[in-house]
């Protein structure tokens, strides 16, 4: 009995493992599709991926191809011939007309890139009527070439690239909080803006050349200043299918202290409160406001020496006076209608501050005008530094080349022969300099706000252009807080003699910049077909 039960038990029992091994052999098929079916979609995503980052890359090469070629120190500037004269003002400031468009085309070989074109293999921009109601058929229309290939080698998989003036359409922005999206105003970037509606609130933004804003307590109202804002529009397209449509909006970064964009206040401006203009032994350092660059009948001048600080014109109109004609320029008082003449018997220093750009007249402001100049150097040297610095690369330096150096901390040209230099020099520290340096183009003294003069020999260097002295940071380097910028200091030491300061409007503009276009603002639009 017992037997049969065991060989019973053995049969109910018999074909378990089998059972058990198709299940595991089902598992394990399971699992193994499932490893392939993700091993296909990571593959799937990896190359999507791939893709669209090479179209997006392909893409932002092409913006930084338009962006590059808009600066006038670029060997591939879009006016180098003055081809687009009503594009790009003498200076490099953009001057696009509303209506204006100028594409760069970046063809693969064999293909038509032709953005105006109604056939979807030529590439064609169907963004531009979104943005501007009038279509490319109401546009001016201007193409070059891309350089990006280089020695027959394709460059980046952009197709084109537009360059356009920006308006609230076509950013679909109110920048003045009107209500409306103005499709017909060309839009300005003016870091200093101030609301028209409270004129003691500084509101940095782009702005409406329709708008006239103004700083505060300003009489007589001042001229609308600020620099075009473009809107730089590029289409990718790769082998593979990828497809990115990108914008940049930019704005040329441009140095000016004066509240028009178009000069400096004076030969020599000391900014803030407290500020000094101290000076030994005779004669004194010459600061000459009469405009070198200048070939009208008066001469063009700007004041000898200006400043902010209501204070300092009491403190220095004595100090020049026995020395009145080391300091010709603007006049004192008119004569006659319009434009006034230089008058010799006074010395070029006026009883009223300079008006500047709010961003040039508190300390956190005026420091980001510095940082913007640092990011767009050609140079930047640590402190202390020497002449021999400087020196290194004056062979470099031209007026068809000017550079942009900036030194962080102090620098000391004294006893050096004849540096040179061409361009804007911006030194954070204290600046020692003597009659043997020169310098063609803009100093600014600003951080430290410090500018001696030693004048124990005699030479014939000196400054070209214009000097602005102002001090934004405290003496162990912190940016001064609050809404005033701290005193700062120019003094002329010995008897030594040199040309001094010299304005000199062209030299001024051309270290003025641009420098460097500068992006507000990066989007991506999206694509419909």
């Amino acid at each position: 009995m017992k037997r049969r039960r065991q060989i019973a038990n053995q049969k109910v029992q018999s074909g378990a493992a089998l059972l058990i091994a198709i299940f595991a052999l089902l598992l394990i098929s399971v699992v193994a599709i499932a490893l392939v079916v993700t091993s296909g979609t990571d593959a799937a995503l990896g190359g999507n991926y791939r893709t669209s980052t090479g179209a997006y890359f392909a893409g932002v090469a092409g913006l930084e191809e338009a962006r590059g070629r808009l600066l006038w120190k670029n060997p591939n500037y879009i006016n180098l011939t003055n081809s687009f004269p009503t594009l790009m003002s003498p200076n490099g400031l953009p001057t696009w007309g509303l209506t204006q468009v100028l594409y760069i085309v970046n063809p693969a070989a064999g293909e038509t890139v032709d953005p105006t074109s109604a056939n979807p293999a030529n590439y064609p921009d169907t963004e531009y009527g979104t943005e501007f109601s009038w279509g490319l058929g109401g546009a001016n229309v201007q193409t070059i070439a891309s350089v990006s290939p280089v020695a027959g080698l394709p460059g980046p998989g952009y197709k084109w690239v537009r360059i356009t003036a920006a308006t609230e359409k076509s950013l679909n922005i109110d920048v003045n909080g009107d209500g409306t999206f103005d499709p017909a105003t060309v839009l300005y970037y003016n870091p200093a803006h101030v609301n028209v509606s409270n004129a003691t609130l500084p509101l940095p933004s782009l702005v409406s050349s329709a708008e006239t804003p103004q700083p505060p307590n300003t009489f007589p109202p001042q001229p609308f200043s600020g620099a075009q804002a473009l809107e730089i529009t590029g289409l990718s397209v790769l082998p593979n299918g990828g497809r990115r449509m990108l914008q940049y909006v930019v704005t040329p970064v441009v140095i000016s202290p004066d509240v028009t964009d178009t000069s400096f206040p004076a030969a020599l401006t000391i900014l803030g409160p407290g500020s000094t203009y101290q000076f030994s032994g005779t004669p004194a350092y010459k600061i000459d406001g009469r405009d070198a660059c200048s070939s009208t009948t008066p001469q063009a001048s700007v004041e000898a020496i200006g400043y902010t600080d209501p204070a300092f014109y009491g403190n220095t109109f004595p100090q020049v006076l026995p020395d009145k004609s080391n300091y010709p320029g603007y006049p004192l008082v008119p004569s006659g209608p319009p434009p006034p003449t230089y008058q010799p018997t006074m010395p070029s220093i006026s009883n009223t501050p300079s008006v500047l750009q709010q961003s040039w007249q508190n300390p956190a402001s005026l420091d980001a005008v510095m940082q913007d100049i640092t990011n767009s150097a050609d140079v930047v040297l640590t402190g202390p530094a020497t002449g021999a610095n400087i020196s290194s690369r004056a062979p470099m330096m031209s007026v068809s080349n000017p550079m942009t150096i900036v030194v962080n901390g102090d620098l000391n040209l004294t006893g050096l022969p004849n540096p040179g230099g061409f361009g804007l020099l911006l030194v954070t520290g204290k600046l020692t300099s003597d009659p043997l340096v020169t310098w063609n183009g803009l100093v600014l003294v600003i951080g430290q706000g410090n500018f001696v003069y030693n004048a124990g020999v005699t030479g014939s260097g000196g400054i070209q252009g214009a000097v602005v002295v102002a001090k934004t940071h405290d003496n162990s380097g912190n940016l001064l807080t609050g809404l005033q910028l701290g005193a700062a200091s120019f003094t002329s030491n010995g008897t030594g003699t040199n040309l001094g300061i010299q304005f000199n409007s062209c030299l001024a503009k051309t270290a003025q910049g641009p420098l460097a276009y500068r992006v507000l603002s990066f989007r991506e639009i999206p694509l419909t077909n």
